[in-house]
């Protein structure tokens, strides 16, 4: 494809320009996160899921529109046989329109592609780690060793890689070991991001309002042991960040229920099907697994459809947290894990 035009570029109706594509490359992962998904998931069968060709093209059709940075998530990626094979198809786009590849995981898997990520032209990454206790990560992941992970970042350290850690923050879980989260992070380097959990998808008999934690309220707790200073950066995501006096860690807060924070959205999610969900809190959706499955569709059509996906994109999710009733509004029925984080 050529280089993609000033008037191709992908501008939603509420004049944002879409420059980031998440692309979950599968709806497995080898963790079972409470606030995720239920302890026995039914995941999706194989030939639901869009094959790294079909990625591929729809990930040329973006870039070529105007995508800049395409993070690869699940599922847990690192999982997928074969991810390799996908980076090394996407790297020859970092050599002109992409400026950036990178990657969401859960470190599990880390240790064994830290150095292949680097080679494909990954330069950084975030790790999902909501505890440094391993009794508590057994907990909150039903499933997982804390070792595993720990081992993996270190990994991707030798590797050159630089780490962003993300923190779901749960009341009476992992609210009591932030000041050590914190001092882990600063010692290493980490930029870290606290996350408020979101309500999507059935888990079973677990309940995420028991454990919604406000991160106005963690701030402001974390501010009366840290001095804390806002700042202006962005990294493309909807964070909001502080630098934390004495250290060079950026610290990120994503607030999906406290506050919105869509008016300067420029991202789309296509899951491991190929439907592209305009928002993350929404229901609007588009299938590209038609069209790139049909032996009769041109490459026009392909970019007719993503633009045309990106005109239906709405101005903001529904999430919400009703504080007087402790009510969540705005359920989506998709888990997380299929959507992509």
């Amino acid at each position: 494809m050529n280089k993609p035009l000033e008037n191709s570029k992908l501008v939603d109706p509420f004049n944002r320009q879409i420059t980031y594509l998440r692309l979950s490359v599968t709806d497995r992962c080898d963790l079972r996160c409470t606030y995720c998904m239920p302890e026995k998931m039914t995941f999706l069968n194989k030939k639901e899921v869009l094959t790294f060709e079909e990625m591929h093209k729809l990930c040329s059709g973006f870039i070529h529109l105007g995508i800049k940075k395409i993070r690869i998530t699940g599922g847990e990626p690192l999982v997928r046989k074969g991810i390799m094979n996908f980076f090394e198809m996407l790297n020859p786009y970092l050599s002109h329109q992409l400026e950036e590849l990178t990657l969401t995981t859960n470190g599990t898997q880390l240790h064994k592609y830290a150095d292949q990520l680097y080679a494909t032209g990954v330069r950084r990454i975030n790790v999902s780690l909501d505890t440094l206790n391993p009794k508590k990560f057994e907990h909150v992941t039903r499933i997982g060793k804390l070792h595993d992970v720990l081992k993996g970042i270190e990994a991707a350290q030798d590797a050159n890689l630089k780490i962003k850690i993300n923190c779901v923050a749960l009341k009476d879980i992992n609210d009591d070991e932030i000041d050590n989260f914190l001092k882990w992070c600063i010692k290493n380097n980490f930029d870290l991001t606290f996350i408020e959990t979101m309500p999507m998808g059935d888990i079973g008999n677990e309940t995420r309002l028991n454990h919604f934690l406000s991160l106005d309220e963690l701030k402001k707790n974390i501010s009366s042991k840290f001095e804390l200073e806002d700042i202006s950066f962005s990294s493309g995501g909807p964070a909001k960040y502080s630098k934390i006096k004495g250290s060079i860690i950026k610290l990120g807060f994503i607030t999906p229920l406290s506050h919105n924070f869509c008016s300067s959205c420029n991202r789309i999610r296509v899951d491991a099907t190929g439907v592209l969900h305009q928002c993350l809190g929404q229901s609007n959706s588009l299938d590209f697994r038609k069209i790139l499955r049909d032996p009769g569709a041109t490459e026009a059509d392909l970019l007719e459809s993503i633009r045309k996906s990106i005109k239906q994109k709405p101005e903001k999710h529904s999430f919400a947290y009703d504080f007087s009733k402790e009510r969540v509004e705005g359920k989506i029925d998709r888990h997380m894990s299929l959507t992509g984080g």
